[in-house]
Formats: C-alpha cells, structure tokens, sequence
C-alpha cells in the first residue's frame, strides 16, 4: 500500500502543529479531561524534556501535520500521536517502525490501563506487559510495556 503522507525528522517549525495534534488526539480519546488547561504545562515539557532530548518523527501529508513518535536514547518511547481521522490507518504502525528503527534492540513505554485501542495496538506490534505503575504527572495507572528485537 502506498502511503499518503511521508515521515521525516521533526522541525522547530513543527512546534505549533504538534501541540495542536497533541491536544486534539489526546482530548478525542478521553473527552471527560481538560486537555486544553494543560497546554502551557505540555508546551513548556515539548520544549524543555521532548525537543533536547527525544528523536521526534512526524507524518506530514502536504502541509498538514498527521502524526509524530518520540523516542529517546534510552529507547523510551513517550509519545505517539496520530490524528483522530487517522485511527485504525497504518499511520501509528509506519511510526512505531520508525520508533524501533532508531532504538533497533528494545522500546519501552507506558500507557494507560483504560486505553484498551492503544494496549491491542502494542501487543500487536511485538510489545508485552513489564508490570503496573502510576503515571507521576496524571496520577492514572498505567501498564509498562516493552516490545525487543528478535
């Protein structure tokens, strides 16, 4: 299948549009939270934790920003946001490969234990469950889960 848009490294010019498709993914998936509150606390983490210190790759068809993963040195994966219309494409997937191109011997993340879609798509994708946690920043529980490389 031939793809509509192109991945490539992320550029400051992004900047607007990835906190804009950050806050637009994150309140479709869970509607009941004031995403839009906490813009300038997720601004300010962009800039100062993601930005310096993750890989940042983003799906961009023509001008339009439609999906981005972060990956850190240590193979930490923090975020992987795709457009709502985007849902159920082979978007998040070409990005998660992306994702264990650059950390090729194993990923790890968190992610939500009432995000059922997210956890099938991980589990899909070679990750398995490393244990429970409480995310520090939300205070929700989450599931650690690791995907290696055969």
């Amino acid at each position: 299948m031939t793809s509509d848009f192109t991945l490539r490294p992320y550029r400051a010019s992004d900047e607007e549009a990835a906190i804009t498709l950050w806050l637009t993914s994150w309140q479709e998936a869970y509607p009941a939270i004031d995403f839009a509150a906490r813009l300038p606390w997720w601004r300010e983490r962009w800039r100062s934790e993601l930005v310096p210190n993750a890989a940042i790759i983003v799906a961009q068809q023509e001008h339009r920003l439609l999906g981005f993963v972060t990956i850190d040195q240590q193979g930490y994966l923090d975020q992987l946001v795709v457009a709502p219309d985007r849902w159920g494409s082979e978007l998040a997937t070409m990005l998660l490969d992306e994702a264990k191109r650059l950390s090729p011997v194993s990923i790890t993340l968190l992610v939500n234990t009432d995000n059922a879609r997210a956890i099938r798509f991980y589990e899909r994708n070679g990750f398995v469950h490393r244990g429970e946690d409480v995310n520090p920043v939300s205070g929700r529980p989450v599931k650690k889960m690791e995907w290696k490389a055969a």
